[in-house]
């Protein structure tokens, strides 16, 4: 059987100098236990954003992968508040509630573009920032889960991020 779990987002990783905002949909269970954005080991996000960003995140430690977001002006968020979910896929997300990106977006001065991690964090956040006057990126799922697309191909498509640095 598949554990529900009641999850809830992280507190957003920016400051006043992030430039790129990457948002996903919800922490799955390894990130939550770890407390953790992306923490699972098969999860595709720090070798995405590192190729993008030209920083092997991967060969670090979590403290420091943040430090390094945090020095390239890049920030974290999810686009879900709170959640009930059966396992970890975004297909199992129910009765969501989402968090205000709208408000965060005003409170980052510097803020370029935001890029939507995942065709549900792109479906759930897009409309929220629509008005918000900054560049929305649509990107393949880092997540294990999503294995249609080669490591490659995603590589080429989390580049467009380098153009809000």
């Amino acid at each position: 059987a598949v554990a529900v779990s009641h999850s809830a987002s992280f507190a957003p990783l920016v400051d006043p100098q992030t430039r790129l905002l990457i948002v996903g949909s919800l922490p799955g269970r390894e990130s939550l236990a770890r407390q953790q954005y992306y923490a699972h080991p098969r999860n595709q996000f720090w070798a995405l954003v590192g190729a993008a960003i030209g920083t092997d995140f991967v060969a670090l430690a979590y403290p420091d992968r943040v430090a390094a977001l945090t020095r390239h002006h890049v920030g974290l968020w999810d686009v879900i508040g709170a959640a009930t979910r059966f396992g970890s896929l975004d297909s199992a997300i129910r009765d969501h509630q989402p968090n205000d990106l709208a408000g965060l977006a005003r409170t980052l001065p510097a803020l370029r573009g935001v890029g939507f991690n995942g065709a549900t964090a792109f479906r759930l956040g897009a409309a929220a920032l629509a008005s918000a006057g900054i560049a929305l990126t649509a990107l393949p799922s880092s997540s294990p889960a999503y294995a249609a697309m080669p490591l490659a191909a995603k590589q080429q498509a989390w580049a467009a991020l380098r153009d809000y640095l």
